[in-house]
């Protein structure tokens, strides 16, 4: 699991580099999802996908909102901070096209 507080900019970097984790930061710019969608997207094992997520959590890139309903739903959305994040991501994705 990252550690985040003391170097908040190598803790982000050393996330982006796991599996799945700029898929799901890119997915969730244009909108909240629910995790089933977030497993569609990212193509990761539940358990994997879950770990991505906490981790993002805690470096308040991400909010977990949960809702008490039948059957329980929980939807997850860039924060403010995570919000600052789409220049950068939007850069990677034009290097990506460039070079492919």
């Amino acid at each position: 699991m990252i550690k985040s507080a003391e170097k908040p900019l190598e803790a982000v970097l050393e996330l982006l580099g796991q599996r799945g984790v700029y898929t799901i930061l890119r997915s969730l710019r244009s909108g909240s999802l629910r995790f089933g969608a977030l497993q569609q997207v990212t193509a990761l094992p539940p358990r994997t996908l879950s770990l991505r997520l906490k981790e993002l959590e805690e470096l308040d890139l991400i909010s977990r909102t949960e809702h008490h309903e039948v059957p329980p739903r929980v939807d997850y959305a860039l924060t403010e901070r995570g919000r600052g994040l789409e220049p950068a991501l939007e850069a990677l994705a034009q290097w990506q096209d460039k070079v492919t």
